[in-house]
């Protein structure tokens, strides 16, 4: 078993995702994250799926959020689910979750901790996180090394499902590293802020790494005046 005792809580933080999935799961929001699992699980009928990237064209597209909350779904339907980190240049998850971050991902991969000792319980059931650990400085080689193969070979072997959560495709290479090591990518779009022609970049970079592109989430979008929304009992 891959467990370490659960961290004590950090202060409140900016740097804090909002998990709509648990605050209000019965929100449209919270089904629309349900639904991206469905398409998902869809999506992947052909292999089986263990390993996810969740990734943006920019820095501010909610691919972080996006991670967690979609972490949070899997884990509710009864999925082992690992949710980590990858982003070891701006990492937020640790304040999401209220969690250290004296160890994680970069601990691993540079052979000072074992895996077992830095991935952490989270109070969601099934749910489990490593977080980046300390900012290296040289990410991208951290994560296109043979230890990473190795770190990947692990954690399959003990979770249904790994989510990780890069930074950026555009400014940094990291993204289309791990794009070619996982078995699907998901690329967040923000409906405001994305620019047409960034989008077309990061798909270009995702293909250019063989990614599998399962789809594209559509970040802020209003939803028609129209829309319906049903309440089960």
């Amino acid at each position: 078993m891959f467990l370490s005792k659960k961290s004590k809580k950090l202060k409140s933080s900016k740097l804090e995702r909002n998990l709509i999935t648990l605050s209000d799961s019965k929100s449209i929001i919270a089904e629309q994250f349900r639904t991206i699992r469905t398409n998902i699980t869809f999506s992947a009928s052909d292999q089986e799926l263990k390993t996810l990237l969740v990734t943006s064209s920019i820095p501010g597209e909610g691919k972080s959020t996006n991670a967690a909350n979609i972490g949070i779904v899997f884990a509710q339907e009864g999925k082992k689910v690992l949710l980590v980190d990858a982003d070891m240049r701006r990492p937020t998850l640790h304040h999401t979750f209220h969690l250290l971050n004296t160890d994680g991902l970069s601990s691993v991969l540079i052979r000072k901790q074992p895996v077992q000792k830095v991935i952490q319980e989270t109070a969601i059931v099934g749910l489990y996180v490593m977080t980046s650990g300390p900012i290296p400085p040289n990410p991208s080689e951290l994560l296109s090394s043979k230890t990473m193969d190795t770190f990947l070979k692990v954690v399959e072997q003990e979770f249904d499902l790994i989510i990780f959560d890069s930074p950026p495709l555009l400014p940094v290479t990291d993204a289309q590293i791990l794009s070619n090591k996982c078995n699907g990518t998901l690329l967040i779009v923000d409906m405001n802020t994305s620019k047409k022609a960034d989008v077309k970049k990061a798909k270009t970079a995702l293909n250019n790494s063989q990614a599998k592109i399962m789809g594209v989430v559509l970040n802020n979008c209003a939803l028609p005046t129209n829309h319906y929304h049903y309440q089960y009992q």
